[in-house]
């Protein structure tokens, strides 16, 4: 598949070089493929990217989408398995930026913020309408639940990453219990209900 090639020679070309000096031209000459080509499957060298962001860490996301979908399992049980979806793309992200030898801090830091990006649009429907059924079945109370999902999903992406704003571990998990803390006072649990949601 073309779309596939494209975004290899990428991929490729990221290794050796910095993003701004790659040239549509120079993907496509690297893909084997016309520069026209490019274009039919993709309006921009920015879209290649973010596909290339979507290609490489999309498993752990499309498993927790998938089990997001399983309404016979508690609302708060799939909120934790979305968590652990986001800790585990996070990390892969980071295990192979680390071993990409060729990209800059520059380079890595506008990768980084579009996967950070890309995660949080992508679980931000289903960690809403998780929310949402919580609210019907009486199990959450809150009015607003896409901006309780974009909240929880900022501070875990960031948190949990680790790389945009270094902090101690001491630190994160101060964070993530105020995170947790909140989330009972907001949803009407008893404290210490939600501890199970990061483990």
């Amino acid at each position: 598949m073309k779309s596939n090639q494209i975004l290899d020679a990428l991929q490729k070309l990221l290794e050796s070089k910095d993003i701004q000096k790659i040239s549509v031209s120079e993907i496509a000459h690297t893909a084997g493929i016309g520069k026209g080509s490019i274009y039919y499957y993709f309006p921009s060298k920015e879209a290649i990217m973010e596909a290339l962001i979507e290609r490489n860490y999309e498993k752990p996301l499309k498993t927790a989408k998938n089990l997001a979908k399983q309404t016979s399992i508690s609302p708060f049980t799939r909120m934790a398995m979305i968590f652990q979806a986001c800790k585990n793309s996070s990390s892969e992200f980071i295990r192979d930026n680390t071993k990409a030898t060729g990209i800059n801090d520059k380079d890595s830091l506008l990768l980084h913020q579009k996967y950070l990006n890309h995660l949080i649009k992508e679980m931000k429907p289903e960690l809403t309408l998780i929310i949402e059924q919580g609210i019907e079945q009486g199990e959450i109370s809150f009015s607003h639940p896409a901006a309780l999902a974009e909240i929880v999903l900022i501070i875990l992406a960031i948190k949990i990453d680790n790389s945009l704003i270094p902090s101690t571990q001491e630190e994160i998990d101060d964070t993530i219990h105020g995170l947790i803390s909140l989330l009972e006072k907001g949803t009407g649990n008893p404290v210490g209900s939600l501890n199970f949601l990061i483990s």
